[in-house]
């Protein structure tokens, strides 16, 4: 039992020096309820609202490692989806690639990121393993 103290100890010291931020959209509802859920602003994590600051390149080539596609960062229920009628066409990485990289709404929100670690979109699984990390910060 004191191994797994001291480890908890251990990760949660290191995981609290890294990076706490979370991507988001501040007119969405669902985002602004998982950060009050999970108290992310008095825990110290940065808010980066993507509509005012969008996600950079070298960022969403991170998310990617994560996600293991930009398909899988990809929101298909944002209005420019169905507006642009991107169902009906077969896109490639690329495609989605540059479409996250276009406009803000295509991107699966929120993105909560702990140092290397990102959860990504509002799924009650995803949300529930941040939780379960946030908890040893």
């Amino acid at each position: 039992m004191l191994w797994y103290n001291v480890n908890k100890l251990f990760i949660s010291n290191k995981l609290s020096n890294m990076i706490k931020k979370v991507y988001h959209l501040s007119t969405c509802s669902t985002c602004k309820r998982i950060i009050k859920e999970l108290e992310l602003v008095d825990k110290g994590f940065e808010l980066q609202n993507v509509k005012e600051q969008p996600v950079s390149e070298s960022v969403l080539d991170d998310l990617v490692k994560t996600s293991g596609s930009y398909e899988g960062l990809f929101n298909r229920r944002s209005v420019l989806y169905r507006e642009r009628n991107l169902k009906e066409q077969a896109l490639t990485e690329d495609d989605y690639k540059v479409l996250l990289l276009e406009h803000y709404s295509f991107l699966k929100r929120p993105v909560i990121q702990i140092g290397e670690i990102f959860f990504i979109g509002n799924a009650k699984k995803t949300i529930e393993e941040a939780k379960v990390l946030i908890a040893t910060l």
